[in-house]
């Protein structure tokens, strides 16, 4: 079995592939202070839950976009599972062309969310991952990673709403029955939750006539579930994409 692990800023996904089948998905909170020791019982603790016996788990793939926890999940996989994991990076095969100004600035993340998607979506595609940032990745007619946009993710804008605010509390990210809120908490969740679904679609829209294509849309991501059924577009949504990616890529490169 596989072990495929992609560490973001705020959630680390863990999933187990047999074959090609994803026997379980689950998020562990990212914590740069945790040592590797911290990190194998988490390991553990998410294999236990499924019946999954250590053994059973040969290969490993790491993706990450925090440097400081790379190393550490590198150390408790060798630990815990006794095997050392791939990690997407530099010399990695990914069967991806990448013709942004500098390719080597491009995440991990994103080239793993590019391989899943030219893999399993007609093309020319438009990738959304709602993390700690909101990402869209466009890939061309040929395949190719042409570039994106990066703005604030939701958790985030919402979170320095509250904090720089004195009457304003935590929210749900749930939907209001009502577009115009008539108390505080709806007000805000209809803020939060439209205009995000709002700037989606301005994005895909935008995007589109710059290109002058339509595109297949896909969003993944912690928070994509919550959002992309209040969008006007048409947003296939995916949880499993980067887990996906990752798999291809460990088969392109485990000889």
């Amino acid at each position: 079995m596989l072990l495929a692990l992609d560490v973001g800023n705020t959630n680390i996904v863990l999933g187990c592939f047999d074959g090609d089948t994803i026997l379980f998905r689950e998020r562990v909170s990212t914590n740069q202070q945790a040592t590797d020791l911290e990190y194998a019982t988490r390991i553990r603790m998410a294999l236990d839950m499924y019946q999954i016996e250590r053994t059973q788990i040969t290969e490993a793939i790491i993706s990450s976009v925090v440097p400081s926890v790379t190393n550490t999940l590198r150390q408790a996989v060798e630990k815990y599972l006794g095997c050392t994991p791939m990690i997407v990076g530099p010399g990695i095969k990914t069967g991806l062309s990448i013709v942004i100004d500098n390719p080597a600035q491009l995440g991990s993340d994103l080239v793993v969310d590019a391989v899943a998607g030219i893999h399993e979506y007609p093309v020319p595609l438009i990738i959304i991952d709602m993390g700690t940032a909101t990402t869209f990745s466009l890939i061309d007619a040929k395949k190719r990673y042409l570039g994106g946009v990066i703005m604030t993710g939701m958790a985030v804008s919402t979170e320095a709403l509250v904090n720089r605010t004195s009457q304003l509390p935590r929210i749900a990210f749930e939907a209001p029955r009502h577009v115009i809120g008539t108390n505080t908490i709806d007000c805000m969740k209809s803020g939060v939750m439209y205009a995000t679904a709002s700037a989606l679609d301005g994005m895909i829209e935008r995007i589109e006539e710059e290109i002058g294509e339509k595109c297949t849309v896909v969003a993944t991501g912690g928070l994509a579930g919550a959002v992309t059924p209040l969008c006007k577009r048409d947003i296939i949504l995916d949880d499993d994409l980067l887990l996906k990616g990752l798999h291809i890529i460990y088969e392109k490169n485990r000889a």
